[in-house]
């Protein structure tokens, strides 16, 4: 009695299993291990992740079988056979290698396909890497000289990377002639506009050329077979880990890039920055160069720019020069205003518009404090400053005019009434 229902069982369950068989998905693409990339690339672009890891496993399959025979055959190469059945075996394996390469290459196409979806590629890409390549037995000299000159005159060997490297080259090349083409023509256009900035014309020009390079090193790797876009997602994938670390990083790139676009200064004004006062020498989107006046190269953060008090010493075409000239209280004021007066008006850099001001400002401890407010053009400001105060000082002198050093006055005053003044 117990064996019908044993019976019964076993075939239920040879009927269960042929069932699951059949509803097993099969690989669409390993039919053929000489497909064109070109074709599977296209066949695995609508495939789900699950269906990709099946497609992985039926190509890494027929890697396996390629190796298989490439190994075989290599054995038998060290068996030491006679010198025809060497030769023979030599050719074969030529040939078994050139298939595994093919087989290979069409091998990593799935497994970056399959990785762009989702799976986990880590094993796949470690099993590809471990049978890629040539082995053979260094001792034997002329087996390795057969295998590593017959793998440079392969179609999928040394012609095949020699054809993809002048390929990856030739466009390189030519993107970068495109990319000089294209800068200058856009730095010419921007010469014709007066709006932009000198730094955000710089900044344009040399985005425009980057980003041609980019589009060529891109279209190059996909010519020579590298899978770009596995590469772009998984750079998107790590975009948002990357931020965060990078987070200062991009603080200042948007800083850099506020300053860029509303210019509070351009290359070559003097300014004061971050505690720094200098020369404006370039500005990137991530730090700002300052050249200060006794010639050292300070690095500011763009952070420590825009979050910060920024004077444009230079940033507009005319500037007042603020002096003060003291003289001692016994001297002529009058003649004092005058001679300034005549100063300022007879100096070719002084501007007539505005006015210049010169009059009696304050009365000091120890003088007679004037001001002297000529304008003149930015440029010319440490001239101006320079010239009028050596001018002064002489006419002052030839004048007769002191310019008092500080001193007090002091009063003494003796019981009997007596009044004595020192001055100290």
């Amino acid at each position: 009695m117990k064996t019908p229902r044993l019976v019964g069982t076993f075939v239920f369950i040879l009927a269960l299993a042929n069932l699951r068989a059949a509803d097993a998905p099969e690989a669409q693409t390993a039919g053929d291990p000489s497909i064109p990339t070109e074709n599977l690339t296209l066949r695995l672009e609508p495939l789900t992740e699950p269906e990709l890891a099946v497609e992985t496993e039926a190509w890494q399959l027929l890697l396996k079988e390629k190796a298989s025979e490439v190994a075989e055959a290599e054995i038998q190469v060290r068996s030491d056979p006679s010198a025809e059945e060497k030769t023979a075996l030599l050719e074969s394996i030529s040939k078994l290698q050139s298939e595994k390469s093919g087989v290979l290459e069409r091998f990593k196409i799935v497994v970056d396909a399959y990785e762009v979806k989702g799976g986990d590629a880590t094993a796949l890409r470690k099993y590809a890497a471990a049978v890629d390549g040539i082995s053979a037995d260094v001792t034997d000299v002329s087996t390795t000289w057969f295998l590593v000159t017959d793998w440079l005159q392969s179609k999928e060997g040394g012609i095949k990377w020699g054809l993809n490297t002048l390929k990856f080259v030739g466009i390189m090349i030519a993107f970068w002639f495109i990319s000089r083409i294209a800068t200058r023509l856009v730095t010419n256009i921007f010469k014709r506009t007066a709006y932009l900035s000198n730094l955000l014309e710089t900044f344009i020009c040399k985005m425009v050329g980057r980003v041609i390079l980019l589009v060529g090193l891109i279209i190059a790797l996909g010519t020579v077979g590298v899978n770009v876009g596995a590469a772009l997602a998984l750079i998107g994938g790590g975009a948002f880990i990357l931020a965060f670390a990078l987070q200062d990083t991009l603080g200042n790139f948007a800083n850099g890039m506020m300053l860029l676009i509303y210019r509070p200064f351009d290359v070559g004004d003097a300014v004061e920055v971050g505690g720094v006062t200098g020369s404006v020498e370039s500005v990137s989107l991530v730090n700002t160069t300052i050249l200060t006046f006794d010639n050292q190269k300070v690095i500011v953060p763009n952070k420590n720019v825009w979050g910060q008090v920024i004077t444009n010493i230079t940033g507009m075409p005319t500037r007042r020069v603020d002096m003060v000239f003291g003289i001692g209280y016994d001297d002529d004021t009058d003649k004092a205003c005058s001679i300034i007066k005549k100063i300022v008006e007879e100096h070719q850099l002084v501007l007539e518009d505005p006015a210049p001001v010169v009059r009696i400002n304050e009365l000091a401890d120890s003088s007679v404090n004037f001001i002297c407010r000529p304008w003149t053009k930015t440029g010319d400001y440490w001239t101006v400053h320079a010239d009028i105060t050596d001018r002064v000082k002489k006419e002052f002198d030839a004048a007769g005019i002191s310019i008092p050093y500080p001193q007090q006055d002091v009063h003494m005053h003796t019981v009997g009434g007596s009044h004595e003044k020192n001055e100290v």
